[in-house]
């Protein structure tokens, strides 16, 4: 697995591989790395010939309040599973190769944006539009693949991927979880065994609602919604949202179909918030 610090050097690489013939992915992480990040590179081996995963803890998608100095830095460790999971270069640019002193352009999706995360989180997705922009212009690649665990995020990259005429097949993996359930996220680390079994809410507000629709077969929005906030105030935890959306569009959904997705945030403990989602009907 060749390392890359430089875009020149990485955009480089990529034309080389381009010129062979060879499908290229991609697979964007701010490291700490799990089972659910493997995952996404193991889908992106199978969808091509050569697989890129980046490594970049991008300052622009965190807010003053966030945990921007303390995400975790695990380099060593992230790159030796990159290179054991099958990928050919790990492209780890510095803060300053990829926003210059003189940087001053922004990307937003704007409608998609409004709602959900970026209705607690604004100008989050701006980062994550802006810094994925950039990695599918310096890398070049003919698939990229997220993980559905950040599923807003999942719908915007699609629509920017549309918008700017990008000819880039978006994957989106699903989530991975613990045998309890939890979705496996890089914030888990900061969860002591009280908080841990606090997270658990989330699993457990997504498995209640599609018990209820399968047992009654016919549940309202309202209703579901309700019982989320329930499970998630008796568990301790605090409720920045649920929402039941079109997959599509990110538009509440009236009433239950095929379409619907549970999504859902909350913070544990004073600091760590979780997100999980989850189709309502397979």
């Amino acid at each position: 697995m060749k390392i890359v610090r430089s875009s020149k050097e990485m955009y480089g690489l990529s034309g080389r591989w381009k010129k062979t013939g060879q499908i290229i992915s991609l697979v964007p992480t701010m490291g700490c790395l799990h089972e659910g990040h493997l995952s996404l590179i193991h889908n992106a081996r199978n969808a091509s010939d050569r697989v890129i995963v980046s490594l970049f803890v991008n300052p622009m998608q965190f807010s003053q309040n966030e945990d921007f100095d303390s995400y975790p830095n695990q380099f060593k460790r992230d790159s030796e599973l990159i290179e054991n999971s099958g990928a050919d270069a790990l492209f780890c640019p510095p803060v300053e190769e990829m926003y210059s002193e003189t940087f001053q352009t922004r990307i937003t999706v704007s409608k998609l944006s409004r709602g959900m995360c970026g209705k607690d989180r604004p100008g989050h997705f701006d980062g994550v539009a802006t810094v994925v922009t950039k990695l599918f212009n310096v890398t070049d690649p003919d698939v990229a693949v997220f993980g559905q665990k950040d599923f807003q995020q999942l719908v915007i990259i699609r629509q920017l991927a549309e918008d700017l005429s990008y000819n880039i097949k978006i994957i989106g993996a699903p989530i991975v979880r613990e045998k309890d359930g939890l979705a496996m996220s890089s914030r888990n680390i900061y969860l002591d065994p009280e908080g841990r079994k606090c997270a658990l809410c989330l699993y457990e507000a997504i498995q209640a609602s599609k018990n209820m629709l399968r047992t009654l077969g016919e549940v309202a929005v309202e209703t579901l919604l309700e019982n989320t906030k329930k499970i998630v105030g008796r568990a301790g935890a605090k409720l920045e949202y649920a929402v039941i959306v079109n997959e599509f569009t990110l538009v509440p959904d009236d009433y239950i179909n095929n379409h619907s997705i549970l999504a859902l945030a909350v913070k544990v403990g004073d600091s760590v918030r979780l997100i999980d989602n989850s189709k309502l009907i397979a």
